[in-house]
């Protein structure tokens, strides 16, 4: 927790707010990959893309 407080105070402080959405994104991704990995999901989410 303590690392998105300091990414948080980072693009705040640099002004690189729009830095945001791009890293909320790319974490959504990678927990779908790991959710895709090993399951039942994996056909489904592999349809998606």
């Amino acid at each position: 927790m303590e690392f998105l407080k300091e990414l948080w105070l980072f693009l705040r402080i640099r002004k690189k707010l729009w830095l945001a959405p791009i890293i909320i994104v790319m974490i959504i991704f990678g927990g779908l990959i790991m959710l895709a990995q090993g399951s039942v999901v994996a056909p489904f989410i592999y349809t998606l893309f």
